[in-house]
């Protein structure tokens, strides 16, 4: 049987979790994921986890941060003045938002701290730092 590798486009059911078991997001619920293994935006940890696979096989693999979402950075705490930011969203120190990125998309950015002139924003990536927990079953090699 063939086994997947770089190149393929792959189809996928993928479910991600914390290593406590907390379920972040299954692809069960909208439909397999569609993937070009070594071409596609998802996660090294799990391109690199297909790659050997056959169809209809499922394993779960644990991803540590430099294959998932990246390690936590603290450079990427920034204070930006609030002369900067949209001023109809509500800035309260645990809350995440959602702002302009300069790629023109919306990304979630966590607050810090909010000051008369600043909000201090953490820019990583929500599941930066964090290993994760990947099922994974391969469907397809289409």
């Amino acid at each position: 049987m063939a086994k997947a590798k770089s190149g393929d486009k792959v189809k996928i059911h993928v479910t991600g979790k914390l290593e406590n078991g907390t379920v972040l997001s299954s692809s069960k619920d909208n439909g397999p994921v569609e993937i070009a293994l070594g071409k596609s935006n998802i996660i090294n940890g799990i391109q690199e986890a297909v790659i050997g696979m056959e169809p209809l096989e499922s394993k779960t693999v644990k991803v540590p941060p430099k294959k998932g979402f990246g390690e936590y950075r603290d450079d990427l705490i920034k204070d930006v003045p609030k002369e900067h930011l949209p001023e109809d969203v509500s800035y309260e120190a645990g809350n995440t938002v959602e702002l302009p990125q300069t790629d023109g998309k919306m990304g979630q950015v966590k607050v810090v701290d909010v000051s008369d002139a600043k909000v201090k924003l953490d820019l990583n990536h929500p599941l930066a730092g964090k290993d994760l927990v990947f099922d994974i079953t391969l469907l397809e090699i289409v």
